[in-house]
Order: C-alpha cells, then sequence, then structure tokens
C-alpha cells in the first residue's frame, strides 16, 4: 500500500467485514454502529506508529473511541502487521462544535494540567462500596489547606503517605485521583502536581535511557510536590522500571511530599513487585473499591445522565443497573450511547432503545478469543523471548522453559491434545506430554513460577 489513504481504507473493509452475521459474538459490530461511527472518520497521517484520524466534532470522536477504539486499534494491527495507537482528532472543516451541548468531552489518559470538571469530588458518587476510599482522597486533597484541621488534630501527611486505592478496574480509582489533582491545582496552583500511569511512567523511562535524558527525568518526578500514579502494579517483574521508581518514592517521601497510587489489587497481593517497594507501600494506609450495589449503581446512572443532559425513566435507569453490575465505565458508557442514539435519531430514550445499547455494551466488553497465537505471545512477554524463539529449536534455557510453559497453557486453557499442541508448535506431539508433566511438577514446588504462570492465564482470560 502506498498510502496512508489506502491502508486506512483496508481497515474500514475489515471493520465492515466485522458486521457479518457469520463473525462469533465477541468481535461482532453492529451494522448502523459502523455507519455512524467508523466510516465517517477520515484518514490524516501514520507517524512515529500512531494513526491519526478525523472527525467532524468532539462528539464523533469521544463516541467512537469509546465504543469501537479497540476494534479500530485492532483492525489496523491486522492491516498493517504491526500494532499502532490510533488518535481522533477534529477536523478543520468541522461543524459546530457539539461538545457543551452534549458534554462528552474526552479525558486525557494521562492527567496533566487542569483537571476536568466532570472529575471532581462533587461528581464522585459515594456509596458503601467506596466511602472509606473517597474519605482517605478527600482528606489527602484538603490536607494542602493549611486551614484545616482534623477533629484530632492529626497530620494527614504522614497518616496518609502514601495513599494507595485498589480494586478492580472500572470502579472509580481514576475519578479518585483526579479529583485529588482537580481540588488541589485549583486552590494550590503554585505546587507541582503530576499524574501519570504505570504504563506512561515506564514507557518515558524507557525513552529517557533511549535519549540520554535520565537527568531529565529524575528532576521531572524527583521534585514534584504531589505525584500520583494510576495502575502501579505494571511495573512489576519489571526490574529497572522498579528500581527508578524505588528511588523517586524514597526521594519524595523522604522530604515529606504526597503520594498516592492506584492498583488492581493489594499492594501485598502484586506478584514480582521488589520487597523493598512492597515495605514503603505499608507505610501508609490502603483503602479498596468494591462493586457498586445497586441504588449506587442507580445513582451513578441518574447523575451521568443529569450531566449530559438526558431523562431517563425509572424503568430505564433500573435495567441499565440491573444488567451492568461491575463496572461504572460500562454505566457511563450506556448512558452516553443512549444520548448520541437520541440525538442522531430523535428518539426518546426507551426500554428498547437501553436493551439495545447494553446489549452491544456487553459485546463489546468480553474478553478477546484466546488464540494459540496469544498464549504463545503471552508467555513470550512473561519471559522476554519472542513468538518465533518458543516455535524454534533452540535450546537456550529461557527459550526452553517458555516453550514448556506454553504447552502447559495450551493444554490447561485451550483443551487441546498432545498432537494439536505438536502442530502448532511445529514440534513431535510425542514430547509433549513429557514437557506438560515437567510443568505441573515444577508448579507444585516453585511458588515463583506458579505465579508467573496465574499471571499469564490471568491476563488471557481478562483481555
Amino acid at each position: 500500500m502506498d498510502s496512508f489513504d489506502e491502508i486506512f481504507g483496508e481497515v474500514l473493509r475489515y471493520c465492515h467485514r466485522l458486521t457479518g452475521s457469520d463473525v462469533s459474538a465477541d468481535v461482532r459490530i453492529s451494522e448502523s454502529g459502523y455507519r455512524m461511527w467508523i466510516e465517517v472518520l477520515k484518514p490524516y497521517k501514520l507517524e512515529n506508529n500512531v494513526a491519526y484520524l478525523l472527525a467532524k466534532n468532539d462528539f464523533i470522536k469521544n463516541t467512537t473511541m469509546n465504543t469501537y477504539g479497540e476494534t479500530i486499534t485492532r483492525a489496523f494491527e491486522e492491516v498493517i502487521g504491526f500494532p499502532v495507537k490510533v488518535e481522533i482528532m477534529i477536523s478543520g472543516d468541522s461543524e459546530e462544535d457539539k461538545r457543551e451541548e452534549l458534554g462528552l468531552n474526552e479525558q486525557p489518559a494521562a492527567f496533566s494540567g487542569e483537571a476536568k470538571e466532570s472529575f471532581t469530588f462533587e461528581n464522585f458518587i459515594r456509596g458503601s462500596s467506596n466511602e472509606l476510599a473517597y474519605a482517605f482522597c478527600k482528606a489527602v486533597a484538603e490536607k494542602y489547606d493549611k486551614e484545616n484541621h482534623s477533629a484530632d488534630d492529626i497530620d494527614p501527611n504522614k497518616v496518609f503517605n502514601p495513599l494507595i486505592i485498589y480494586g478492580d478496574s472500572g470502579l472509580g480509582k481514576t475519578h479518585l485521583m483526579k479529583a485529588i489533582e482537580s481540588e488541589v491545582s485549583k486552590k494550590h496552583p503554585e505546587l507541582k502536581i503530576i499524574y501519570t500511569t504505570g504504563e506512561a511512567f515506564i514507557n518515558e523511562l524507557v525513552r529517557a535511557l533511549e535519549f540520554k535524558e535520565t537527568v531529565d527525568f529524575h528532576e521531572k518526578y524527583r521534585n514534584a510536590d504531589l505525584l500520583l500514579v494510576d495502575d502501579i502494579q505494571i511495573i512489576a517483574g519489571k526490574e529497572r522500571m522498579q528500581d527508578e521508581f524505588f528511588h523517586t518514592f524514597n526521594d519524595l517521601y523522604n522530604a515529606g511530599k504526597q503520594i498516592v497510587l492506584t492498583s488492581d489489587v493489594l499492594p501485598s497481593k502484586i506478584t514480582k513487585l521488589q520487597d523493598r517497594i512492597s515495605t514503603r507501600l505499608s507505610l501508609g494506609v490502603q483503602a479498596d473499591v468494591q462493586v457498586p450495589d445497586f441504588e449506587t449503581r442507580m445513582a451513578i446512572i441518574n447523575r451521568k445522565a443529569e450531566l449530559l443532559g438526558l431523562k431517563l425513566s425509572e424503568n430505564v435507569v433500573r435495567l441499565i443497573a440491573e444488567k451492568l453490575k461491575t463496572n461504572i465505565r460500562q454505566l457511563e458508557g450506556t448512558v452516553k450511547q443512549i444520548k448520541a442514539l437520541t440525538v442522531y435519531t430523535n428518539e426518546s430514550p426507551s426500554v428498547s432503545m437501553a436493551q439495545r445499547v447494553i446489549k452491544e455494551v456487553i459485546i463489546s466488553n468480553q474478553p478477546s478469543e484466546i488464540t494459540v497465537d496469544r498464549i504463545i505471545a503471552e508467555v513470550a512477554n512473561a519471559f522476554d523471548v519472542t513468538p518465533e524463539d518458543i516455535k524454534s529449536n533452540h535450546r537456550h534455557s529461557n527459550i526452553s522453559i517458555a516453550r514448556k510453559i506454553t504447552i502447559y497453557v495450551l493444554k490447561e486453557v485451550k483443551g487441546m491434545t498432545y498432537v494439536q499442541i505438536g502442530d502448532a508448535l511445529n514440534k513431535n506431539h510425542s514430547t509433549m506430554t513429557i514437557h506438560y508433566r515437567d510443568v505441573a511438577k515444577l508448579l507444585k514446588n516453585n511458588k515463583e513460577m506458579k505465579e508467573t504462570v496465574d499471571d499469564i492465564i490471568k491476563n488471557l482470560k481478562e483481555k
């Protein structure tokens, strides 16, 4: 393909094929969804592994990314053969911006600069599932107000530092982090506040090492007044990254600077996290966020609808709350899509409309099919080898153990026969039984290896 226009044409054809009735339900998209949100995009450029597309307005941009972002990203990878990041920009000849009308402003992945109004303590719906986490985050945000004192005259700088909020994805951890930044930045603009994610921290350090800019990296992070890091568990198992975080943490903590972290599990349960980091994370307080109860889910739906200027009947609200129970992002995404349909179809929100949207949300959030290639890639990543290494005849110890673990996972997760596994890895099936038994025996006696294999299987089932 000679141009990005041609590449994007193939991407559109790939996405349109996903509307067919012969496509599995976990990846299928609706014909109307394709026409309304994907086909309307225009190609702009492919630069530094980022595919830039154009949308007419913020409304289309946000709805497309929220609902079909993963589908479009997967389509690009299939077409060009390597992963790219997809970004949608607003075209210069766009129609009048509907941002304020619809209230669908996109939030940045890395929350730097002025916090968005939707991520505040006032807009956070509290319930029994998150009350303690909310209280701790509020205390941290208010500690910068010198006129504020707790009832017991306890120094919150010592009690709540570091503060770790943990729980499953989509339950409001990031909202609380951004609410802290929002409140502190408004009251104390003189403070240096850094919000980042574990993944962004890693990528930034890799770039700093590559371009010999580690001094600037240290200067940025180790001089922060308030450091907020989302999904800290991502650095686990990455020794260089953990070393850097450890020293950053030490410098800030010893200087009395506030640190707030989120994790998908209790920090002590993060496998492959250095003991010295786990010890330091235990210096402060930890609070979990759990799945919201029915009343809290209804309150979240009503609040989101109110922010979008959308009137939903109690029947519609109850339906959404009953069907979507474990993820706040799904609740918000459903309300946004209902808003989109009311704008573009002039229909009033109804139970039948909500049922259609809920079905699409559930389908789009189902884990991807666990294929042989996905398993091989996941194991290769865990052992720092390539999928080609696993399929090769190399006998290096690291490659050999990765190959044996692959055999074990293929048998356990996919239920494949030894003949099928041998064919998939281009190996003699007679040795597959021996390797599987070797791994099963190894996992009974090697706790660290068992944790690694459990992580691989967990990642496969959740993605």
